[in-house]
């Protein structure tokens, strides 16, 4: 397996990138590894260049630069680069944890869509109160507005995301509606609905409220891009304003506040960790050629080596391969 890495993509690149493949490297020793971006930089992090090589640019995409002019214009910049390799059949995989635009930009136009995939959707594992296996969703943003096409192909894709790579023996499709009831929603969310139900590769199991999501009411949620994206800050500003305010809440109690807090420690964070969806990986920009993955700017090597696994699984489980094949047929 050979993924190409933009080292230099993201808050801390390129040493949280660069560790994070350090980390990875123990748990997938199959893997080789094509770091783009500054030699020098990248090599001081290094600590085993065992299935290693670097490909040296001075040339990075910025977080505030256009993104479809970025990938036009800035023609030897890491991303760039290590898309044409998954191109051009060096590379089985991209990841990068730079601008989410110009990967978008560079997953369309460099690597390609899947015949059949009219709008690949921006896909997402994210947790569950209960329990550890957490929920696919799309449209995280890759499109502002969707058709109801764009939907159910969403719903084929998250399902065979959820059956190949998590394991999922029968993922569970919902729609996110504004109610249960079939009657309910917008025109958007009504026909596409009438698609779902009609698809017989899936199963689904009709509207889904956004309130149900972290309860695990279905393995795989479809939503257009606006809404996925407004979804996914909220649940991401909620978890980190309630450990705030538990935190506070603490610290304000006085020396018993205190004392309970430190026999709470390990519980809060296991919460924390439960509520991070790092965990189970980067966001999959799903309907293309190739597995283009994306993880948080800020994230870290522990995030960084959760999603080399991912990929590693999305490579081994051949999941993009089924897609095409699916597609075709249909």
């Amino acid at each position: 397996m050979k993924i190409a890495v933009d080292a230099m993509g993201g808050d801390f690149a390129p040493q949280a990138i660069v560790e994070g493949v350090m980390l990875a490297k123990k748990n997938h020793p199959d893997i080789e590894f094509q770091l783009y971006g500054k030699e020098e930089a990248i090599r001081q992090y290094l600590t085993d260049e065992t299935n290693i090589t670097i490909i040296h640019t001075d040339e990075k995409i910025n977080s505030d630069d256009e993104p479809v002019k970025a990938i036009r214009r800035k023609k030897t910049a890491s991303m760039v680069l290590a898309a044409q390799a998954v191109k051009e059949g060096r590379a089985d995989a991209i990841f990068s944890a730079g601008n989410t635009g110009a990967l978008l930009a560079a997953g369309l136009f460099v690597v390609g869509r899947i015949k059949g995939i009219e709008r690949p959707g921006l896909m997402s594992t994210m947790p569950v109160l209960t329990g550890d296996q957490g929920f696919d969703m799309l449209d995280l943003g890759a499109n502002a507005e969707n058709k109801p096409e764009h939907l159910h192909q969403y719903a084929v894709l998250g399902s065979f995301y959820a059956k190949h790579v998590r394991g999922i023996a029968n993922p569970r499709v919902g729609l996110l509606n504004n109610g249960t009831e079939e009657t309910k929603g917008s025109e958007l969310t009504k026909e596409a609905f009438q698609l779902l139900k009609a698809e017989k590769s899936i199963h689904f199991i009709g509207n889904v409220e956004a309130r149900e999501l972290l309860t695990g009411a279905a393995d795989v949620v479809v939503t257009d891009g606006f809404t996925g994206n407004a979804v996914l800050k909220t649940i991401e500003g909620t978890a980190m304003g309630l450990m705030k305010l538990i935190k506070g809440s603490i610290n304000e109690a006085g020396a018993k506040g205190k004392v309970g807090g430190f026999f709470l420690k390990d519980a809060l964070y296991g919460l924390k960790d439960k509520m991070d969806y790092s965990s189970h990986g980067g966001a999959v920009l799903f309907g293309l050629k190739a597995p283009v993955i994306k993880t948080h700017g800020s994230t870290g090597p522990e995030a960084v080596s959760h999603t080399i696994s991912q990929i590693h699984t999305m490579l081994e489980t051949n999941v993009v391969g089924q897609l095409v094949a699916f597609f075709e047929q249909v």
